[in-house]
């Protein structure tokens, strides 16, 4: 069985433990398969996530979203120590940009 508009995450990787490249699904982060091509990592990843998307189904469990399909809004909250922040506020005070550009400036470096 294959999933149809499949729009999970996926990523193949080369396992120096296994000696196999690995493939894994984001949503899934229990699941992975050993091949020895990349592309049969990814088929064969494919494939167990289809098999566990039609289980959960079959079961009526909730089915992770992909993430591709997910919206977000742009805003996360992010806790940090007391110190760090005063050190950020002055940091973005000195360069006379609010904290919020300074922060996302940094974020994406």
């Amino acid at each position: 069985m294959v999933l149809e508009n499949d729009r999970y995450t996926y990523r193949v990787t080369w396992s120096e433990e296994d000696g196999e490249y690995v493939g894994l699904c984001v949503e899934f982060p229990s699941l992975s398969w050993l091949a020895g091509t990349p592309e049969e990592a990814l088929q064969g990843i494919r494939q167990v996530v289809a098999d566990v998307v039609a289980d959960m189904q079959a079961n009526g469990e909730d089915v992770p979203e992909p993430i591709a399909t997910r919206k977000f809004s742009g805003k996360f909250l992010v806790r940090i120590p007391p110190e760090q922040h005063r050190k950020l506020a002055l940091e973005a005070a000195e360069a006379g940009v609010s904290l919020n550009r300074l922060a996302s400036a940094k974020l994406s470096q």
